[in-house]
């Protein structure tokens, strides 16, 4: 099978060995959860419960009618104890409602009967991903109802689902398509009935072999829809949306576009199995597979995790933080969160815990910039990133935007390859946020 790839880009360590042959295993009932109002892109939802309320699992807490949105729900049964402003792993307080466990694990029976997608129409279909808070669980959150509900002028033609799983040391993706091929089969098919698409591929890093095989047995039986696996050239960030859709197509979306610009919808695989509970079981989105991983964990492994469980217990369900714990991140290393409380959420977005040593920040002290043009090399976005940190350093907003920073997808490739140690992905990201808040007629504290 000939191996797909991008044009530049870098070969982190993976350190996957961690987790990769630790199959998923679900966690013990939290006594306490967190659910955010706010766990997607777009607006926050409003809360639909009060304290004091007894909620059930799978009902909905909180909605807004605002297009790019969706509900949350309750991820456990028991009692509203509170509902107000609490810490995010995102960085920000965020409205949340904090649920005290009664112990029963008690499912909320107000739910539709389930359904299969050869009775459903594309408009129902939507709705269900929609009524059950579906977002983008590779990490960035987006709202997947939205995301397929294209403009009439933006035509789909292709579908890819994400499975390179390239960011280092998580394997949440790799473990469901081992485990759960079946739903991610089933879910694409409903993807594509709903965009009336006919072509799909499934882009798979090489060194998940043994996830290929496991995809490739699972669609010897389907007739009705034509599914490809594409095996991938293992490099960073090979699952990035733009990335893959030109290694796989070789579709070059257009500066300040999106997938839908040149007819493709990009899914992570964990959507998929997402949509097909929903569709099949009247689940809604109230668990997610998070890899809790690195030296200073105690023992590795890949969680299924209520929604709302605070990082703290999730860590005490792996043994517990190892001596010399250092540093803990919500993600991977390259674009992962670092968290300052183990006391905030597990959120829709949460596809890892990562926790560091010492020895694995190398925290080396910055020194001015040499000029070598490695980040340069290494941008997938062909971007010149020592020059955009420097413009945004400088407050030069409009040279930064001149010079494509809202294309940088805050990969984090350039700052591997500096020798200096420069902060880079962090000044491109302040100066996003303020041009963004300026085109908006706001301003951002640098």
């Amino acid at each position: 099978m000939r191996l797909l790839t991008f044009k530049h880009g870098i070969h982190p360590d993976y350190h996957k060995w961690f987790t990769r042959e630790k199959g998923i295993r679900k966690t013990d009932l939290p006594q306490m959860v967190v659910i955010p109002l706010k766990q997607h892109l777009g607006a926050i939802c409003n809360p639909i419960v009060n304290k004091g309320d007894e909620v059930k699992v799978g009902q909905k807490l909180g909605d807004n009618d605002a297009f790019v949105s969706c509900p949350v729900h309750s991820s456990i049964s028991g009692i509203v104890k509170s509902i107000g402003p609490y810490q995010h792993p995102g960085g920000d307080m965020v409205d949340s409602i904090t649920i005290e466990s009664d112990g029963k694990d008690e499912p909320f029976r107000a739910h539709r009967p389930p359904q299969d997608i050869s009775t459903l129409q594309p408009d129902e279909i939507r709705n269900i991903i929609r009524e059950t808070g579906i977002v983008g669980l590779g990490g960035a959150a987006f709202p997947t109802h939205v995301k397929l509900n294209p403009p009439k002028e933006k035509q789909i033609n292709t579908v890819i689902i994400n499975g390179a799983e390239c960011e280092p040391y998580l394997t949440a993706d790799h473990r469901l398509m081992l485990e759960r091929s079946e739903d991610i089969i089933y879910g694409i098919k409903a993807v594509m009935k709903l965009l009336g698409v006919r072509k799909s591929y499934i882009g798979i890093e090489a060194n998940k072999k043994d996830a290929i095989a496991v995809i490739l047995k699972g669609l010897e039986k389907e007739k009705d829809a034509d599914i490809s696996v594409v095996s991938m050239k293992v490099k960073y960030p090979e699952g990035a949306e733009k990335m893959l859709i030109y290694a796989i197509l070789k579709r070059e979306v257009p500066a300040g576009g999106l997938p839908m610009d040149v007819g493709v919808v990009v899914q992570n695989v964990g959507t998929t199995i997402a949509i097909a509970d929903a569709i099949q079981r009247s689940k809604p989105l109230i668990e997610r597979v998070v890899t809790v991983t690195g030296l200073g964990v105690k023992r590795p492994g890949n969680l299924l995790v209520k929604i709302g469980t605070l990082f703290s217990d999730v860590i005490k369900e792996c043994g517990g933080l190892k001596d010399g714990a250092r540093k803990v991140l919500m993600g991977g290393p390259m674009m992962g969160i670092a968290q300052y409380s183990l006391q905030v959420p597990v959120v829709k977005g949460t596809s890892g815990i990562v926790v560091l040593v010492d020895d694995e920040l190398k925290l080396e002290k910055t020194v001015p910039c040499i000029g070598c043009g490695n980040c340069v090399k290494a941008c997938p976005m062909f971007l010149l990133p020592t020059r955009l940190a420097s413009y945004t350093d400088h407050d030069m907003l409009d040279k930064a935007d001149e010079y494509g920073i809202l294309d940088c997808i805050e990969c984090g490739s350039c700052v591997y390859v500096c020798p200096s140690k420069l902060h880079l992905v962090q000044l491109i990201r302040l100066g996003k946020a303020k041009i963004l808040d300026k085109k908006r007629g706001k301003g951002v504290k640098k």
